[in-house]
């Protein structure tokens, strides 16, 4: 498998079933266009979509509600159902993910920041695994985390003047990166020493 982080765009996300499962992978797809296909819909889930389409489908009729669709969502309660699904969406070159496994497309644990995200997979094998993992990370990445990317990014404003080469930028904020006085300052709330230090350490103040 190869991670990758999709930008949503104008993509249409269609989601078969209506339930918890299809409410957990929908609100995955936040910013993208999604259609829940079900003859029954929560309402939690009724209020993230865009369109709802309140027919069941079996194998023969499902494909004609996936016209347009990026991405193809296998949520129903019946492992049969999200099986054909899932062969059908795979047939017509449609992303696919399913919630009994075998599609293209794995949803991942996501811990969201404001300027960044950290995704775990286990690759469909143990779904409780990502889950623990993403914990253990939010407990790790503490708030100068946040800062030292806010601190790079008003120092990549500077550089792109001062440094001249791309490989000179690179090794300025990998240095930066590596600072453990830099890190400091930002655990100790103080992000103007910080950028001071860091424009020191090169050279640059």
């Amino acid at each position: 498998m190869s991670p990758i982080l999709l930008s949503p765009g104008d993509r249409l996300v269609t989601v078969f079933g209506g339930g918890n499962v299809a409410l957990r992978k929908c609100r995955h797809f936040d910013g993208f266009r999604i259609r829940v296909v079900s003859p029954e819909v929560l309402p939690e889930l009724e209020a993230l979509a865009d369109e709802v389409v309140r027919e069941a489908v079996d194998p023969d009729t499902a494909a004609g509600y996936m016209d347009g669709s990026d991405i193809v969502v296998a949520a129903t309660a019946s492992h049969e159902l999200n099986d054909a699904i899932r062969d059908v969406s795979m047939s017509r070159g449609i992303m696919t993910n399913s919630a009994h496994g075998g599609g293209d497309v794995l949803i991942p644990s996501t811990l969201h920041r404001d300027g960044f995200t950290v995704t775990v997979s286990s690759e469909g094998r143990v779904p409780a695994f990502p889950p623990y993992v993403i914990e253990r990370i939010d407990e790790f990445l503490d708030p100068s985390y946040d800062s030292m990317l806010e601190l790079l990014v008003e120092l990549r404003k500077v550089i792109r003047d001062r440094i001249p080469t791309q490989p000179g930028r690179a090794k300025f904020l990998a240095d930066v990166l590596a600072d453990e006085g830099i890190w400091g300052m930002l655990r100790d709330g103080d992000a103007d020493g910080a950028y001071e230090a860091a424009l020191e350490r090169g050279g640059l103040s």
